[in-house]
């Protein structure tokens, strides 16, 4: 059980600053359970919180985790240069809460990106000793080919890489399309190693992370979705 000042539950769900969030708290404006608190100095058990707030319920969470389904021309950067960033997606209390990407994907690359303000969450989901395996979709500029499949299975050779980098599985879906599911998480591994092996990348999509598909999320492209405790464990390697 934590218990925690009504202000500091306010601040901590990304509603503003402690002073604003105290205003919002004296006007009446936070209801628990269709009870006003208005004293900002009171303390909430934050354990199954719900409380409501400009007539919408919200759930208290600590920590929020976070699956986006990441449309073309938006860039993962903290301070986009040429496209509009992926925090634009998002409602402003969780850009509040500091909500950052895990991992990038490229500004033309769609599909799931994952996000959070939970530090040890996006660090652990970033390291490449986890070896969570990616899935991608890719379309080709020239045919797939059976040599082509061969290659990104065996490993190619990418410019300042030590050693071969391979595919997990390659897999065939079109004669311009291919799955391949990568492990590593190198910059723009998938077009280098399109590249490496003598085709090109024309277009990519990350249709799942381990075992948590996009499909299964019911997301448009450009909207998000909270990840519950049972998709956050498809997350890790078995």
């Amino acid at each position: 059980m934590s218990k925690l000042s009504l202000d500091r539950i306010l601040q901590s769900q990304g509603y503003g600053t402690r002073k604003y969030c105290r205003s919002l708290i004296e006007d009446g404006e936070v209801t628990i359970n269709g009870v006003v608190h208005d004293n900002y100095k009171e303390t909430i058990d934050t354990d199954g919180l719900v409380f409501n707030l400009f007539d919408e319920d919200v759930v208290y969470r600590e920590h929020v985790y976070i699956a986006l389904f990441k449309p073309q021309n938006y860039e993962c950067s903290r301070k986009p240069s040429h496209h509009p960033g992926v925090l634009t997606l998002l409602p402003e209390e969780l850009t509040w809460r500091d909500v950052q990407p895990v991992g990038r994907l490229d500004h033309d690359t769609t599909g799931m990106l994952l996000m959070s303000d939970d530090g040890a969450f996006i660090h652990a989901q970033s390291s490449p000793k986890r070896h969570v395996p990616k899935i991608y979709q890719a379309t080709t500029a020239e045919p797939v080919t059976d040599e082509l499949i061969a290659q990104l299975l065996a490993g190619v050779q990418l410019h300042d890489e030590p050693a071969p980098l391979a595919a997990q599985t390659c897999i065939k879906r079109g004669e311009f399309q291919l799955e391949i599911v990568l492990e590593q998480g190198k910059y723009h591994q998938v077009k280098r190693m399109l590249a490496a092996a003598g085709n090109h990348c024309s277009a990519l999509h990350r249709s799942a992370i381990g075992g948590l598909e996009l499909a299964s999320l019911g997301i448009e492209e450009g909207d998000w979705c909270y990840l519950t405790a049972e998709q956050l464990s498809l997350l890790t390697p078995a």
